[in-house]
């Protein structure tokens, strides 16, 4: 059916295939219109995302170079062709587009373009974008199958762009929800404990000249609600999905935060990857939690000189090891209630994204925590 220069039904396959698998809209953006550009053999290629102000909110190229869009100059305005295209139901396909009344001009940097084929990208009534080709590389300009084939691609592009937006809300809401959720958090754990620390502070001030032993005390209870509102604050924050999990992925992130650690302490942090790419959103983010307080507990409780954090293929799925050289614990038997919360939390968070936790320790022998995920 279609026959276009990279091999026509595959060809479309393939861009058909990354448009749904983006899940960002400046991805989906990108992907759709650099696809087009490809499939129908164009110098040039554009979509315009339309704004409610007569001009566009997102306006993404192909074929032009950072420095020429630089001097181009600001994002179009809704106006001539640009704008016939999210007014119209169906395709434009034209010989020179120059010749066109509606056509208004381009500034003295944007280059000359001749044939000319657009598409609106429709979701039912809703016009979410237009797609603009121009300047086809063979002789005799655009024909009757670009037009069906960038029909079929817009078809697709609604779908591709309508998901990444829904996507992103979800994204926006999750945020609003965690925003929500810590601060009431906050308000109920670390204000109540700060509120303590203010009023012992208070005592412990009195208590300093007419008795100083009943000060000390009330100095090391300060000393001790601090380390907890400080355990608790931690707690709160790291409940966060952190942006980094999204926008680069475990490994990328793993291998940054243990760096950073690696810098910070005194003990030294490595991290070794095996075989493991990409995993379910959940699991991706159970794991990066259960290293993190892992990490956490070896480097403030251990005693040790070395955290070694290794992620490997097992199966279908990964396993995380964090391994200490520390002073080791007896897990039956664990004093250290920040420690023993951190267990808790991990199980929970290794049972949550189906996968289980293992932890390996005795007194004198260092720790190691295994978490494994059966994968997607």
């Amino acid at each position: 059916m279609f026959a276009g220069p990279r091999g026509g039904l595959a060809a479309v396959s393939t861009a058909l295939l990354a448009m749904s698998r983006r899940l960002e809209v400046r991805d989906v953006l990108r992907t759709i219109v650099v696809s087009a550009r490809e499939l129908l053999d164009a110098e040039y290629a554009a979509l315009g995302v339309p704004d409610d102000h007569g001009g566009f909110a997102q306006f993404v190229v192909d074929g032009i170079t950072e420095e020429q869009w630089r001097r181009i100059g600001p994002l179009p305005r809704q106006h001539g062709i640009l704008a016939a295209m999210l007014h119209q139901d169906g395709p434009e396909r034209l010989a020179d587009v120059r010749e066109d009344p509606r056509f208004e001009g381009w500034p003295a940097a944007h280059p000359e373009m001749s044939d000319f084929l657009g598409q609106p990208v429709r979701d039912g009534e809703e016009t979410l974008g237009a797609l603009f080709l121009a300047n086809k590389r063979r002789p005799g300009g655009f024909t009757e199958e670009d037009e069906e084939l960038l029909a079929l691609l817009a078809q697709h592009a609604a779908i591709a762009l309508t998901n990444a937006r829904l996507y992103e809300r979800s994204r926006e809401l999750t945020i609003a929800e965690e925003r929500s959720r810590l601060a009431h958090e906050l308000h109920d754990a670390v204000a109540q404990k700060l509120f303590s620390l203010r009023l012992t502070a208070q005592a412990a001030a009195a208590l300093v000249d007419r008795d100083p032993a009943r000060a000390k005390g009330e100095l090391q209870q300060i000393a001790a609600l601090a380390a907890q509102a400080a355990d608790e604050l931690r707690a709160a924050v790291t409940e966060l999905r952190p942006a980094a999990l999204d926008e680069d992925g475990l490994v990328a992130t793993l291998r940054d935060q243990v760096h950073v650690l690696d810098r910070a302490h005194t003990a030294h942090v490595t991290f070794t990857c095996d075989g493991v790419r990409a995993l379910p959103a959940t699991q991706e983010e159970a794991l990066l939690r259960v290293a993190q307080e892992a990490l956490h507990n070896a480097l403030r409780h251990s005693g040790g000189d070395r955290v070694e954090v290794t992620l490997a293929r097992r199966a279908a799925g990964a396993v995380l090891t964090v391994t200490d050289n520390g002073s080791g614990f007896s897990p039956s038997s664990i004093r250290a209630a920040g420690r023993h919360l951190g267990l808790v939390s991990m199980r929970d968070r290794a049972s949550g994204a189906g996968g289980r936790l293992t932890v390996h320790s005795e007194p004198g022998t260092g720790t190691t925590i295994e978490m494994e995920v059966p994968g997607g």
